[in-house]
């Protein structure tokens, strides 16, 4: 089919709709594919701009569509809602996407490798898993209080009432209710087994990859941040400086400004909430382990400590930490503290910033 320079592809697990324009923004295509026609139907088209929305799916497709020499891009879905006129259906959102993918000033997600996402799908098991443990611990917490034994939170909490479900001297919990706190023990046993064999896995990764292996001479980024920035960014050389990577992380101030008066509120929690949390984590345990010399940024740490509460200073930490990432990771070199030889926190925090 000739004529068609730009089409919205809406993504669906079925049925798919596209959307297609040519040079003057004149309709010249709407079809309905099903997901078996899709790569057929783009295969026989001549070469041109496909725009999907940002979804679980749109990484294979636009891996796909690129092999057949379409140039395809990826548009957070908040983005394109502007675009959508009116109703909201297929036809609607594949116009929306076309129009949205031609602006000039528009964002665009870069397209994840099958490693990236590999290492993603890593993360997102071990998370869930985590989650499970936490979740399978304070049952077993609430199960004993109901019959009068509280323990502290914790690991070591944990471990208690781990050894008080097994207690079988104990009288005051009866046979059928240990027996259930039994079964949770094991559930809590096999879910930490996993968690360690997916720790086993992601570091043996991250030793095979240079980018991570940088990441990790950031104080306070271990091989679960590091491992997590790269999968989620790649080189991170979509981002024009590392204030706007802490931006799409979702770990910058929150504007409301007007009027040439700048109003700035709470981080404004958009982007990855993943990394976010990951961060804040690093830069939360360089609060509290207390290791002058041997942070990010420790001189001003420590003052902007005395000045804040100990939330918004880890937070701002955090902050500096993404920076600090975006530069090592664009720039290929490894973090080096201040005062060294080759590549100082100064140099790197002026190149993030």
């Amino acid at each position: 089919m000739k004529g068609i320079s730009t089409i919205g592809l809406d993504l669906a697990k079925r049925v798919f709709q596209a959307y297609g324009v040519d040079e003057l923004g004149r309709v010249v295509v709407e079809k309905r594919l099903q997901r078996s026609d899709v790569l057929v139907w783009f295969g026989k088209l001549a070469p041109c701009l496909v725009g999907i929305e940002s979804c679980a799916t749109s990484n294979y497709w636009a891996r796909e569509l690129s092999k057949l020499g379409h140039q395809v891009k990826l548009i957070p879905p908040a983005y394109v809602k502007p675009y959508v006129r009116r109703q909201k259906n297929d036809r609607a959102d594949a116009a929306g996407i076309c129009e949205a993918v031609s602006r000039p000033s528009m964002r665009f997600v870069e397209v994840k490798t099958q490693e990236q996402q590999a290492i993603q799908v890593l993360h997102r098991t071990r998370a869930l898993l985590i989650q499970q443990i936490t979740q399978t611990g304070n049952a077993l917490r609430a199960h004993l209080a109901e019959f009068g034994l509280i323990y502290a939170q914790g690991n070591m909490g944990l471990s208690q009432a781990v050894n008080a479900a097994h207690d079988t001297k104990n009288n005051d919990i009866p046979s059928v209710a240990q027996q259930a706190m039994v079964s949770l023990t094991e559930q809590l046993k096999t879910l930490k087994q996993e968690v360690m064999k997916l720790d086993k896995q992601m570091m043996t990764w991250h030793k095979s990859n240079a980018d991570s292996q940088r990441l990790a001479t950031i104080p306070n980024i271990g091989v679960v941040t590091a491992s997590a920035i790269v999968a989620a960014v790649g080189t991170g050389k979509q981002f024009k400086s590392g204030r706007e990577f802490s931006a799409w992380i979702g770990i910058v101030p929150r504007q409301n400004s007007s009027g040439g008066t700048e109003r700035l509120g709470r981080i404004s929690k958009k982007g990855n909430p993943y990394l976010r949390r990951l961060l804040v984590l690093g830069a939360t345990s360089q609060l509290q382990g207390g290791r002058a010399g041997s942070g990010v940024g420790d001189q001003w740490f420590g003052e902007l400590r005395r000045r804040k509460s100990a939330r918004v200073a880890s937070v701002a930490l955090a902050n500096k930490m993404a920076r600090v990432a975006w530069a090592v990771l664009t720039r290929g070199e490894g973090y080096r503290a201040a005062g060294s030889a080759t590549v100082t926190e100064n140099t790197l925090m002026a190149t993030a910033a």
